[in-house]
């Protein structure tokens, strides 16, 4: 595969859905570089490019994505990681239609990074060049659950724990942020060298960790996944699928 999937989940239908990047990480560049783009791919098959723009907006280079109750597909495009020269910043929906429609386009560069979606349908999302947490419920309405700890925190992935709560990683911090709903900071899970992403089985956390920042262009083999128990478990997982005459 081409460019730089950053992350993916399976729908209901069992195709993988893929957040390609298009080959950016930083200053780091792919081998073979391709469009910024939704793909998807069915077992044993090839990535097909499925969307490269939402609503007339070209898709800068898509980071994650989740599946909200309504069967929807969420996703964050924040473009590649630049904060001297950041790109445009927005999430993204695709109904199950196979109609793409901006969710949010943030009015200040704020690199939406990890996405995931709560019970009711709220999505949140974490922000790696401001350090907060936002949500948008399902009328629209938006709100800042506030900046994480430390001088200079950035999130990565993210997902909702028992309880509702927020687990957020954050490679600065060499750990992972736990966030009451409402944002409260209630403490920090210490793990690897730069945790970028993670996900729940049962009562297991699992965490991938680079071991360097993304801001190096230097081959590492320092990379782990870490496996954490987190009593109480993770919130209800869903999927969906996107309606095949959109993938033509």
């Amino acid at each position: 595969m081409s460019g730089a999937p950053n992350s993916w989940v399976m729908g209901s239908d069992n195709v993988f859905y893929i957040c390609q990047n298009g080959g950016t990480t930083g200053p780091w560049r792919a081998k073979t570089m391709t469009d910024a783009s939704i793909q998807w791919v069915r077992r044993g098959g090839n990535a097909e490019t499925f969307i490269t723009e939402v609503e007339a907006i070209r898709l800068n280079g898509p980071n994650d994505l989740c599946f909200p109750p309504d069967g929807s597909l969420a996703f964050s495009d924040p473009g590649t990681y630049n904060p001297q020269n950041p790109d445009a910043s927005d999430i993204h929906r695709i109904l199950s239609d196979g109609t793409a429609k901006v969710l949010i386009a943030f009015p200040t560069l704020v690199f939406p990074n990890g996405v995931a979606v709560e019970p009711d349908g709220s999505v949140v999302w974490d922000e790696s060049h401001t350090g907060h947490v936002g949500r948008i419920r399902p009328d629209g309405t938006i709100e800042d659950l506030g900046r994480l700890p430390g001088e200079r925190p950035i999130p990565d992935g993210m997902k909702i724990g028992a309880a509702g709560r927020l687990y957020v990683t954050d490679f600065m911090c060499k750990g992972i942020h736990v966030l009451a709903p409402d944002g409260t900071h209630e403490g920090i899970i210490a793990c690897g060298a730069a945790p970028t992403n993670c996900a729940f089985d049962g009562e297991t956390l699992w965490v991938t960790d680079v071991g360097l920042t993304g801001l190096s262009t230097v081959a590492s083999s320092e990379g782990r996944i870490w496996r954490l128990h987190v009593p109480g478990s993770g919130a209800p997982t869903y999927r969906g699928r996107i309606a095949v005459r959109a993938r033509s």
